[in-house]
């Protein structure tokens, strides 16, 4: 087993460096093959036509920049709602809401983006400054936003934010349309 998979190996790497041949064919062009023809020579690379490539130097960005030389937990953000502005009335039958936050310096991976409405925390806590709501009830609602570690401990809140949900009343009486009969 282990005779033949020496074998193997070295006949592997004669066709690694396996010989180049050219030659020239009856209507003037040029051809390169690994295997001999009639009338071809061997083709002898120097040095200076082997693919050399060189990596750029790896330049290490200075401690002070590291998140490890900065104690992350007592990082100060500043935190804003972008979307809804104040106030605004967002019209959706559906009930959905989608919050936009922006937030600098850029949030770092152990904390989390948590958004309450009312009052309340919506849903789970996130990385994302993207917050989609469904079936939220009409009305007068206030979001904030809080940037948090993952033990809760609170980094950075936003001001909070007035906005109007307006749905169509389910008291109105609904619209029938008329279907068309069935000639059977």
């Amino acid at each position: 087993m282990r005779v033949g998979l020496i074998l193997i190996v070295l006949l592997s790497m004669s066709y690694a460096h396996a010989t180049v041949y050219k030659w020239i064919d009856e209507n003037g062009k040029v051809h390169f093959s690994d295997e001999p023809v009639k009338n071809a020579e061997v083709v002898e690379f120097k040095k200076n036509t082997q693919n050399n490539i060189k990596l750029p130097e790896i330049i290490e960005p200075p401690i002070e920049d590291t998140p490890d030389a900065i104690d992350i937990n007592n990082t100060k953000y500043e935190l804003n709602i972008v979307s809804p502005s104040e106030e605004e009335t967002i019209r959706s039958n559906e009930g959905n809401i989608t919050i936009i936050a922006d937030i600098s310096p850029q949030l770092f991976s152990p904390h989390k983006l948590v958004l309450y409405m009312d009052g309340e925390k919506q849903g789970a806590s996130q990385s994302s400054n993207l917050f989609k709501l469904k079936g939220i009830d009409r009305g007068e609602h206030t979001f904030t936003i809080k940037a948090v570690t993952k033990n809760g401990k609170q980094l950075a809140s936003s001001k909070p934010r007035k906005v109007f949900l307006h749905r169509t009343s389910l008291n109105q009486p609904k619209i029938l349309r008329p279907q068309p009969r069935n000639n059977n």
